[in-house]
């Protein structure tokens, strides 16, 4: 186990390129919408998942940084696409490839965001894997949880700047 409060079973589910799993969250990442692709990867029912924190589904091998660039972008108003490693209620974990956006009233205030994740591609998989293992060994070198993020997160804007490519760029390139 990667955390001492989660189990990983190390089975991957999988769902079809035809599916799609669509979440909606309140502004602080409350669950309000979860399709049944949701929540059958999930493994939660809608009772279950309604109200929590999207990060139920929060896979320990996934680099804090990730989401804190995804937190940043869509809070500013921007859509975000991502590779993201979730984890289920048993264990089990699924890749997806993930499009959020923000929700907007009339006076263009964010009132909700609203993710669509489709299966990914297996190579960008691959690609991901590795990257994110870099940040994740990039966060476990410091002590304070917050001072890893920020570190992989320094990591990241470095990359991106090396290559000379935007995050969004970046990943359509994985």
């Amino acid at each position: 186990m990667a955390r001492n409060d989660v189990y990983l079973s190390g089975v991957e589910r999988r769902f079809g390129a035809d599916e799609i799993i669509v979440s909606k969250t309140d502004t602080r990442g409350r669950i309000i919408y979860g399709n049944e692709v949701f929540l059958r990867m999930a493994g939660y029912s809608e009772a279950e998942a309604m109200g929590q924190p999207h990060s139920i589904v929060r896979h320990p091998a996934m680099p804090r940084c990730v989401f804190k660039l995804l937190w940043d972008t869509i809070g500013a108003g921007k859509e975000c696409f991502a590779y993201v490693l979730n984890r289920a209620k048993n264990g089990d974990h699924y890749w997806v490839f993930a499009h959020v956006t923000p929700t907007f009233d009339a006076a263009g205030t964010i009132v909700s965001y609203h993710s669509n994740r489709r299966s990914p591609r297996r190579d960008a998989v691959a690609k991901a894997e590795g990257l994110y293992a870099d940040l994740l060994a990039i966060e476990r070198r410091h002590d304070d949880p917050k001072r890893g993020m920020e570190a992989s997160f320094a990591a990241v804007v470095e990359k991106l700047t090396a290559l000379g490519v935007p995050y969004d760029e970046f990943v359509f390139a994985l």
